[in-house]
């Protein structure tokens, strides 16, 4: 990709994976027909560690898409470390995240890039919403627990933060604290910086091939754990002093 090509970029569109050989290539196919023509975009996988084809296949896929880009984890550091590598190497000032497995369906993009694009500087996340989930009915009673209890102890106004489909301004996600699990409580810490959220409903579907890699909010300790923390750092929040430089 030229330097001239990098400074145009718009969009980045960032995905994790960890042993996804069998939906590399049609999700990236579909991600092009989503975007294609639309806006200044790149693709960015990152390979979490995977111990399968997936870095091969990319590999192969870059010769013929220049806007694809591969960045490898040393190790599987899991999906909200996988989510941040891909901002930070973002060019596009509007990121997109969505799953590698195949069930976000990419078709959805644009109504999430557009609701920030247009958004005026006020809204700061675009998140999705499922409906019809095609998960076990184990995984929906689990992911419906967790919203259900991070929705009464942080209000945050969102029914399904576990969608892998969003999009935000890249400054913002920057600038929130990191954590392990940081991608599942997104909503609550935009709020706490301002921001608008906009919600669009997209619809599920199964994944293409392969077995789940990422877990569900399903690690109970952990996720309260975290839950608390997040609900600390939304009451310790303070307003940003105007600050004016003497002359």
């Amino acid at each position: 990709m030229s330097a001239s090509d990098t400074a145009s970029i718009d969009v980045s569109i960032v995905v994790p994976v960890r042993n996804e050989e069998g939906n590399v290539a049609p999700l990236i196919a579909e991600i092009a027909a989503a975007l294609d023509g639309r806006w200044a975009y790149e693709i960015i996988y990152v390979n979490d560690g995977s111990t399968d084809r997936t870095p091969t296949l990319l590999a192969e896929l870059m010769q013929s898409r220049g806007n694809l880009r591969r960045i490898d984890h040393a190790a599987s550091s899991g999906q909200s470390a996988a989510v941040r590598t891909g901002v930070r190497h973002a060019r596009g000032g509007i990121v997109a995240t969505l799953d590698g497995d195949g069930q976000n369906n990419p078709a959805f993009l644009p109504n999430l890039i557009s609701a920030i694009a247009d958004g005026g500087g006020r809204v700061g996340l675009a998140a999705a919403q499922r409906v019809g989930r095609k998960d076990t009915g184990f995984k929906k009673f689990q992911s419906r627990i967790a919203n259900k209890v991070r929705n009464a102890v942080l209000k945050d106004g969102t029914r399904d933060t576990g969608c892998g489909l969003k999009a935000f301004r890249r400054d913002v996600f920057l600038s929130l604290p990191y954590f392990d699990g940081l991608h599942r409580f997104l909503p609550a810490l935009v709020r706490r910086e301002g921001f608008e959220i906009a919600y669009v409903d997209v619809t599920d579907r199964p994944r293409h091939s392969g077995v789940s890699n990422y877990g569900f909010f399903d690690r109970l300790w952990v996720g309260l754990m975290d839950l608390a923390g997040v609900w600390w750092l939304i009451r310790r929040k303070r307003t940003t002093p105007v600050a004016t430089e003497f002359k």
